[in-house]
């Protein structure tokens, strides 16, 4: 089954440690669906690929993810974000067995 496990931040000093998320996602769909369904760790401003907020870093399963559309394309460029990072509100699970594991960016990541 399809599964997302959202990291925590490990450089939030004043919050105890917390265990990853995990959310199974039978059928894949947009992250930003799992994490309002399933209140991630992951900040949105937007849901609409114009300012950045929800940038995560994909630490495993790059290849579970739906190709990233024009518009998260030239955002991603602006941000001159790493090629392991994606926008929350625009990628999209494929439907399958794989595994994704994601982290909130953080300026101090």
């Amino acid at each position: 089954m399809p599964t997302v496990i959202f990291e925590p931040n490990p450089n939030e000093p004043d919050r105890a440690p917390t265990p990853p998320l995990v959310v199974p996602v039978p059928r894949g769909g947009p992250l930003v669906d799992v994490c309002d369904s399933h209140a991630a760790p992951v900040p949105f401003s937007c849901k609409s690929a114009n300012c950045g907020t929800c940038r995560i870093d994909v630490l495993e399963g790059m290849a579970e993810l739906l190709p990233a559309e024009d518009d998260e394309l030239d955002l991603l460029d602006i941000l001159t974000a790493r090629p392991s990072q994606r926008l929350a509100c625009q990628a999209k699970m494929k439907p399958g067995l794989g595994v994704l594991r994601v982290r909130a960016v953080t300026d101090d990541l």
